[in-house]
């Protein structure tokens, strides 16, 4: 479980840089570190589209190796009209603009036979490479997955993928390979008072990240309006001069 000094320390650095102007550095361009936490948020049915939008800024290869095929802008807003918010999980990483930079989908069985049972996808912008967010999401999602009842998370991926099947390596997924394909299965233990109450920590922290982010946006955008009213008036004023 997470400690408390280090929850208030994540919070600190994953704040502080909102007090500079949005031009500065964010998460998607600053130089690849690993942040101690990562704020984390499970979505919702009215962020479906910004999830269409995230997956829509994915360049063709990604798309190819996050669905196994070339999918194309309509094949993908097909695939988040259908998301099922209430069977399945969808979690996501935002920069300081408020844009989704990296989401994971927890898909859940839909028969009741294997209800102990999940699939997990992941994609992250180009931009926001070489910093561990897939990862990061997908250590989320089996802690979500052990405190829902789920026993076995599969990961269906194209060999090429290695950066998703070195994921599922590093955790202890078995993968086998079946040609241009491979599935990765791995087993997880129930659910303890850890993972319960780390859960709730990451998620509260996350909203507080949120929360802090979208503050932080609405007082920039308000200082640009503020300049944009200055410089016209300036500009009048010299018009009115000459």
């Amino acid at each position: 479980m997470i400690a408390t000094k280090d929850w208030l320390k994540a919070s600190w650095g994953a704040s502080k840089d909102m007090l500079a102007p949005f031009g500065g550095p964010s998460l998607d361009d600053a130089p690849a570190s690993t942040p101690l936490m990562v704020p984390i948020r499970s979505l919702g049915p009215s962020y479906r589209e910004r999830i269409t939008q995230h997956l829509l800024q994915l360049e063709p290869p990604d798309r190819y190796l996050r669905f196994g095929y070339a999918a194309t802008d309509e094949q993908i807003r097909r695939y988040t009209e259908r998301l099922d918010f209430d069977r399945d999980e969808i979690f996501g990483i935002y920069n300081r603009r408020l844009e989704l930079i990296a989401m994971a989908h927890l898909a859940f069985a839909e028969h009741p036979e294997h209800k102990q049972c999940a699939e997990f996808g992941v994609s992250v912008l180009k931009q926001a490479r070489g910093r561990g967010f897939g990862a990061r999401l997908f250590d989320r999602a089996i802690m979500h997955a052990r405190n829902a009842g789920v026993s076995m998370v599969f990961i269906h991926a194209l060999t090429e993928n290695t950066a998703m099947l070195k994921i599922a390596r590093n955790a202890g997924a078995t993968v086998q390979r079946d040609g241009s394909e491979s599935e990765a299965y791995l087993q997880i233990p129930p659910a303890s008072l850890d993972t319960r109450m780390t859960e709730i920590v990451e998620q509260q922290f996350a909203e507080m990240d949120y929360r802090l982010k979208r503050q932080a946006k609405q007082f920039w955008d308000f200082l640009a309006g503020v300049q944009e009213v200055r410089k016209g008036v300036q500009h009048g004023r010299h018009q009115s001069a000459e």
